[in-house]
């Protein structure tokens, strides 16, 4: 690096020729001058020479650290080089590298996340569309009773819907994921709120004989009608899927000066214990979980409701299972 540095040859050279016009002009005035002359340029020259060898060699270390770092990722020894310019240029590119790296980090997560998404949806859609091919297969025999079509059809009516269902809450959990969904601020009172989320469940409820009931009605919260609706309305789902017929469920929503809660509590068997800690987390299925359950809907609800600022939990009581939304005040 040094001996093929054309930077200080040139230094060197220019120094040099200095050097030369001075001593000749010194010796022109007198031998005296020109001797005293010539010893200070030789002083100042080999004291420019070692100062600039010493400043390349520690710049060529310098060097091979930075490809150490970019090779291997071994750390800038900054402790090495004196307080100056190459001491906070170290430090710089020391910072830039742990910036780097966090983003490379984030990176490599966002991909691990999505394999494994990718691979979680595949395998959720692979057992409805291996059902509905073998279903199709069916309806093609020739001898095949016109009961026994009308059931098949039936049933893959039934498995389309499922799938569509799916795909939708698909598609909505990779949009929040995404950051892609802009959450409106509006202020909703409970009454209205529940009667968005129940109305697709009204006739499974009336079929199931499953009561609903709605308390504390008029309180309001700040947040987005069709989103939290969704959330609570796949709440509501979950307890319905697993409720004996002629249960009930029970909205009750209390409002103060730091938050509205609206808690949903069902007359079912209650959430297993081991379930709990795995209830929001995505495709998860829980004990006594039907063939139909994708594991989907409670890890939506949740992530609807974080988006917004709120939080979601879940926990047991002496009369079922209770699910408990708070979404605070803004704070001015």
């Amino acid at each position: 690096m040094i001996r093929n540095n054309k930077e200080l040859k040139r230094s060197l050279i220019l120094l040099s020729c200095i050097c030369l016009a001075l001593t000749v002009c010194g010796f022109l005035h007198s031998s005296l001058t020109g001797l005293l002359v010539l010893a200070g340029c030789l002083a100042v020259c080999l004291v420019f020479f070692f100062t600039e060898i010493s400043r390349y060699k520690k710049l060529q270390s310098f060097s091979e650290h930075l490809n150490e770092l970019l090779q291997r990722g071994t750390p800038l020894p900054i402790r090495d080089y004196e307080e100056g310019e190459l001491s906070l240029l170290a430090g710089d590119i020391e910072k830039i590298t742990l910036l780097l790296k966090e983003r490379a980090d984030a990176l490599q997560k966002d991909k691990t996340f999505l394999a494994d998404a990718l691979a979680d949806i595949s395998h959720q859609l692979r057992t409805p569309l291996t059902t509905m091919n073998l279903t199709i297969g069916l309806l093609q025999e020739k001898d095949l009773s016109e009961e026994r079509r009308a059931a098949l059809t039936r049933e893959l009516n039934t498995l389309l819907a499922r799938t569509e269902w799916l795909v939708e809450a698909l598609l909505k959990l990779s949009r929040l994921d995404a950051d892609a969904v802009v959450m409106t601020k509006e202020n909703i009172s409970v009454r209205e709120l529940t009667e968005k989320a129940a109305e697709p469940l009204l006739i499974p409820l009336e079929l199931r004989g499953i009561s609903l009931t709605v308390g504390g009605g008029d309180a309001h919260f700040s947040g987005d009608l069709n989103w939290t609706a969704e959330a609570l309305g796949n709440l509501l789902r979950n307890s319905v899927n697993y409720m004996p017929e002629g249960g009930s469920i029970r909205i009750k929503a209390e409002e103060n000066a730091l938050f509205t809660v609206i808690t949903v509590t069902d007359s079912g068997p209650g959430i297993a214990p081991e379930d709990l800690p795995h209830l929001f987390d995505r495709f998860y299925k829980g004990r006594g979980s039907s063939e139909n359950s994708y594991g989907i809907g409670l890890s939506l609800a949740q992530k609807i409701i974080h988006t917004q600022g709120g939080t979601l939990r879940a926990f047991n009581t002496t009369e079922g299972a209770c699910f408990e939304i708070k979404f605070y005040k803004q704070v001015l």
